[in-house]
């Protein structure tokens, strides 16, 4: 009866039921009598701060100093994912708008030149208009970079003729003179 009585006590617990497996619960968009407007789902209480959330200070300015190297990631992340719908030079006139699709908006446009930099991060980070999101796909080093060479690219269109060391800026003139 001893080797018995371990088995049987196995089978009786085997039995036994947490409470908890059977709780009243509400599945997705059923109604519910409990509150005044007849919905189960409830809006998050104000405040309130998904798990996974961001919660540093949004960044104004590219966080470190812009090097060869940092310009040199930029364009190759650029070329990548970005030359696609806004070209090589940023026009906005890239393969994917040549075959039909919606052209973005060139980023020589004063619009976008007097643009914060974290304009374009937020843009890449969180997509706009028919760009989506590319968060999931660029680590924020490259963002970074890409905004980087974006300025770049807007500086090489309209760079200010008294930025320009003396020995380029007498080449223009010289070649605007011919």
């Amino acid at each position: 009866m001893k080797a018995r009585t371990p088995l049987l006590l196995l089978l009786l617990l085997a039995g036994c039921e947490q409470d908890m497996a059977h709780q009243p619960r509400y599945d997705p968009q059923e109604a519910s009598r409990q509150f005044a407007d007849g919905a189960s789902a409830r809006t998050p209480v104000e405040g309130t701060v998904a798990r996974d959330a961001d919660l540093s200070p949004p960044l104004e300015k590219i966080p470190r100093p812009v090097t060869m190297a940092t310009l040199e990631r930029g364009r190759q992340r650029f070329d990548i994912f970005c030359s696609p719908c806004h070209d090589r030079t940023g026009a906005g006139h890239g393969i994917v708008v040549q075959r039909g699709f919606p052209a973005p908006p060139t980023y020589h446009q004063d619009r976008l030149r007097a643009a914060p930099d974290s304009h374009f991060y937020d843009v890449i980070s969180h997509g706009y208009g028919a760009m989506y999101s590319y968060a999931a796909r660029l680590p924020p080093a490259d963002r970074w970079a890409i905004v980087a060479y974006i300025r770049a690219l807007q500086l090489s269109r309209h760079a200010p003729a008294a930025a320009l060391p003396e020995a380029l800026r007498a080449r223009l003139n010289a070649e605007a003179s011919q």
